[in-house]
């Protein structure tokens, strides 16, 4: 890394020398040696040879001093290597020199609003509406009173529709995918639907006193409760909810109680009754499930009571009058959504603190149902609307998506085939497009043979990187770390590609290869322990071999929660976030003792979207791989063929792609050159 830093000094200092001496146009020999490494720069970029291609295209720079195309490329492999401030310096001499435009502008917005402290949760933005399906289109009668929303993880939703007696599944544009009604003699009065934990779907249905769990594609498997006052009976059940351990609990409306059953819909005991501790539902609502603890919402009194997962009355968190009227009930970021007439209220759940997430105004409308979905919207069902809505954050909305493409692959030219990822301008990656959702163009005019071949979100595997501390400390922990990695890679099932990284005073990769538990059931460490073990060089080689691999990629770092004084000498936690962040890596920790979670790993965890563990939790670490494997991915990949000559391979040929979801658009440029003839 420091023969690195050194080489960029040499070429900035010759570029200073060229920009002396050719104050005047370069020659023709200068822009014949700026044109090749220009090449080189760029067919190094594409096969994710980021720190390779800083370096050539600062000796181009160096031959044709301030040229904006050649900065721009610098900028992106900065971008990619995650020095944003150094890409942000080029890209900001390229729009001085009137390159770019608009959409380079937009860029170095984006970037710079990323790299600044964005505001709290609750203090974001409010949403506003981004779109609407109505219940009826020129094609006839899609539904009847939507009443409750459960959003899936590809971007999709399902609502369910209390009049015309069904479930439905709308893709990310809002196009109709499934329909379900249900048992054999149909759904009777179908309220509220969740997604559980294995992709099943619990349906409440009022009419019929019941409920019915489905397959993820909205098969019926089978039906519990009955009308009735016993154990387990049910009188207009409304709201369902499902704990870690995969129980039902479900408002039962007319008997002003909770009711509980078991995964297979067994009755184990109801509650909510009056007591000594607690007065009694006056009519219980929307329910939900968070961190061991029921909360559940009384539409008449308007209060929010919170119960542990066995019945017992812990706290009234919000005091009578607070929520009349109040519907559904769901979890978001740590928080509770509670969907009320005309507004979605978010609620802090240790402080009962609350702000309004979207306010709809005064007209007639019921909102019954609100749920975020994976892109960051919020879905909403209102009932006397016969509407769903989908709402967004007002700054989301005016800034649009930001849109890169990440690669191109020519080698088989005409045929080029591209890597794109989409987000939004938090970073958080969209998933669910779809080949109507993008346009691709070579010199602004429509490429022939567009084809959408594929998206990251949709992949069930991953490539994983397990860096493990090579602290004195961790001497002490051998045995948990090979558990750990045994662990590992038996939960990834033979798919993908696993690394160890041992993180000594030089980090040195130990194995590589299929994650069969046989390839590192005798895993040894050459690397000695050393109290100056570096952390960050070893991160940094563990995502150099990842952005090449598989769209979904992740490290997981074995950590004593030592900080070792020389774990960030050349690289700091902003680099660090900003290499995954922009290379699409999640990383997580795992702790190999609960004394300590220093807060430069969790903000490595937060800034990246992974997850902090304890190796000895309950439920082992598949979690762990299974968080990486289907968390929400943004790269899509499309191909097309070029109609643009290419001079034996030394011409630059452009592209640009333009993506689309509802009233949000994004776009970016790029080129490439084809195999040299």
């Amino acid at each position: 890394m420091n023969r690195l830093v050194r080489t960029l000094f040499v070429f900035s200092c010759i570029g200073l020398i060229h920009a002396s001496v050719f104050a005047q146009a370069p020659s023709a020999s200068d822009k014949a040696f700026a044109e090749e490494e220009f090449r080189r720069g760029v067919q190094a970029f594409h096969r994710g040879a980021f720190n390779d291609a800083v370096l050539v295209f600062e000796k181009a720079l160096s031959f044709i001093p301030g040229e904006p195309l050649i900065l721009d490329w610098l900028g992106k492999s900065y971008f990619r290597t995650g020095v944003e401030g150094a890409a942000l310096q080029q890209w900001q001499f390229a729009l001085d020199a009137g390159y770019g435009g608009t959409l380079l502008s937009n860029r170095i917005e984006v970037v710079r609003e990323r790299r600044t402290l964005r505001p709290s949760f609750i203090d974001a933005p409010p949403f506003v509406e981004t779109a609407s399906i109505r219940a009826k289109n020129e094609n006839g009668i899609l539904f009847r009173q939507p009443v409750s929303v459960a959003p899936l993880s590809d971007g999709s939703f399902w609502i369910a529709a209390y009049g015309s007696n069904e479930i439905l599944r709308f893709d990310v544009n809002g196009i109709v995918a499934d329909r379900s009604r249900g048992p054999v003699g149909g759904f009777d009065r179908p309220f509220d639907i969740i997604r559980l934990k294995d992709g099943r779907l619990a349906v409440t249905e009022v009419a019929a006193d019941r409920v019915s769990v489905l397959s993820p594609s909205g098969s019926f498997l089978f039906s519990f409760g009955k009308k009735g006052r016993g154990l387990g009976d049910l009188s207009g059940p409304q709201f369902v909810a499902a704990d870690d351990a995969g129980n039902f609990y479900v408002t039962d409306y007319g008997n002003a109680r909770v009711g509980v059953y078991d995964p297979e819909g067994k009755p184990l005991f109801s509650f909510g009754t009056a007591g000594s501790a607690f007065a009694g539902f006056a009519a219980p609502a929307g329910i939900a499930f968070l961190e061991g603890r029921l909360y559940i919402a009384d539409s008449v009194s308007g209060a929010l009571h919170v119960f542990d997962t066995s019945g017992n009355y812990r706290e009234t968190l919000l005091p009578a009058g607070s929520i009349k009227g109040a519907e559904s009930l769901r979890v978001w970021n740590g928080y509770l959504l509670a969907a009320l007439k005309n507004r979605v209220l978010v609620v802090d759940p240790a402080s009962g603190a609350s702000f309004d997430a979207s306010r709809l105004g005064n007209a007639p409308m019921r909102i019954t149902g609100a749920a975020p979905d994976a892109n960051g919207n919020l879905i909403l069902a209102d009932y006397q609307g016969n509407t769903v809505q989908i709402v967004s954050r007002t700054n989301d909305l005016a800034g649009g998506l930001f849109v890169q493409i990440d690669r191109v692959h020519s080698d088989a030219f005409p045929k080029v085939v591209l890597e794109v990822r989409v987000e939004d301008r938090s970073r958080n990656p969209l998933v669910g497009l779809k080949s109507a959702n993008f346009f691709v163009t070579e010199e602004k005019r429509p490429v022939a043979d567009f084809q959408f071949m594929g998206a990251g979100y949709l992949e069930d595997s991953s490539d994983i990187t397990v860096i493990v501390e090579r602290s004195q400390r961790s001497l002490s922990f051998q045995e948990e770390i090979k558990s750990a990695i045994a662990e590992i890679a038996a939960a990834m099932k033979g798919k993908g590609t696993l690394r160890i990284i041992s993180a000594g005073k030089i980090p040195v990769q130990e194995g590589s290869g299929p994650p069969d538990a046989g390839n590192f059931q005798f895993l040894s460490f050459g690397n000695e322990p050393s109290p100056s073990w570096s952390f960050d060089l070893a991160l940094r080689l563990s995502v150099n071999d990842l952005v090449k691999g598989a769209k979904k990629r992740g490290v997981i770092f074995l950590t004593t929660g030592e900080v070792s004084p020389n774990g960030f000498n050349r690289y700091g936690l902003n680099d660090l976030a900003a290499y995954m962040g922009n290379n699409g890596v999640v990383f997580s920790a795992v702790y190999l003792d609960r004394a300590a979670q220093p807060g430069e790993y969790e903000y490595l965890v937060s800034a990246t979207g992974g997850k902090s563990w304890y190796i000895w939790r309950n439920e082992g670490l598949s979690a762990a791989v299974d968080q990486l494997r289907t968390a929400a991915n943004g790269c899509y990949v499309l191909s097309y063929t070029s109609a643009l000559p290419t001079d034996f391979g030394r011409r630059f040929l452009p592209v640009e792609v333009e993506s689309y979801l509802m009233n949000r658009s994004g776009r970016d440029e790029t080129g490439y050159f084809a195999p040299l003839q």
